[in-house]
């Protein structure tokens, strides 16, 4: 029995001794692997966010911190020092993830959203509702289609000959109301809708919000494709060429006249009450009528 036992354990000995060996040689595998990428690809410092970054959050030695990045993959515009982030009142004005590197076009000395736009960009607000802004799902980030439906002109066009035409496609979203978050996704009752234009799509919005209504169409935000827009009026609409007279009965000719006024001849000859017979003189009829016995 004794004999069994030290067996066993010198088995298990052996096998525990080659489980060791198996982990060594992998992790020695991994670590000449990493050596040799070290070796071959060229690594320096860059500066990416510690935790998740806000809009208007300060850059700190908290919130900041050093890695090593690829020499050949550094984005445009990092930092490979953390001292010029921190050292002047830099905050962010776009959101940050953890780990993802700190871009210049991310940052800036003021939390103000004109820090937020391109070269040759404006940024416009226009007024929206519970229905022209897509009941409140447009969110700071999003892209949009911008309809806007005004009356057809003409001198011959009623009010009911409406036009719905594209006036901007593919509108990059700055600002519902006062959030300028795209972390913030709940849908709200909003009045305002900020958008980044051109110059001259500033114009035509400002223009349209004067003609007509302004109506909101949400787009995946990665269909970038602008393509040829359809103007469409009323009579592309279902059953727009129906027409349904007024059904107000007429009144009658003579219904408010005085019938005191009126000859004879209009009124229509009496019928008798009871049994009659008619006499011919000529080709002139007369109707009489017969009394019954006794009256």
């Amino acid at each position: 029995m004794g004999q069994r036992n030290l067996i066993i354990i010198a088995v298990a000995v052996v096998l525990g001794l080659f489980a060791v060996w198996l982990a060594n040689s992998w992790f020695s595998s991994v670590e000449d692997r990493q050596a040799r990428i070290s070796d071959e690809q060229e690594l320096v410092n860059l500066a990416v966010a510690r935790q998740p970054l806000e809009f208007g959050a300060p850059l700190t030695r908290d919130n900041v911190r050093m890695v090593a990045w690829p020499a050949n993959s550094v984005p445009a515009g990092a930092f490979r020092s953390a001292n010029e982030l921190i050292a002047g009142s830099n905050v962010a004005i776009r959101p940050i993830e953890a780990g993802e590197p700190i871009l210049s076009s991310r940052i800036s000395d003021r939390a103000v959203l004109s820090a937020n736009l391109p070269d040759n960009m404006r940024a416009i607000s226009v007024s929206v509702n519970q229905v022209t802004g897509v009941a409140g799902f447009v969110t700071p980030g999003d892209v949009v289609d911008i309809f806007l439906t005004r009356q057809i002109p003409g001198d011959g066009a009623s009010g009911d000959d409406k036009m719905t035409s594209v006036l901007l496609e593919n509108v990059h979203v700055l600002g519902v109301d006062r959030r300028s978050n795209d972390k913030d996704t709940k849908a709200e009752v909003v009045r305002t809708v900020t958008f980044e234009v051109d110059q001259y799509g500033a114009q035509k919005l400002t223009l349209a919000a004067q003609l007509g209504t302004l109506t909101l169409a949400l787009r995946n935000v990665k269909d970038q494709a602008v393509g040829a827009t359809t103007l469409v009026t009323t009579s592309d609409l279902a059953g727009s060429g129906l027409y349904i007279p007024d059904r107000t009965p007429a009144p009658a000719a003579f219904a408010s006249a005085d019938r005191t006024t009126l000859p004879a001849s209009f009124g229509a000859p009496r019928r008798p009450s009871g049994p009659s017979m008619t006499v011919f003189r000529g080709t002139d009829g007369t109707a009489y009528e017969v009394k019954r016995y006794g009256n």
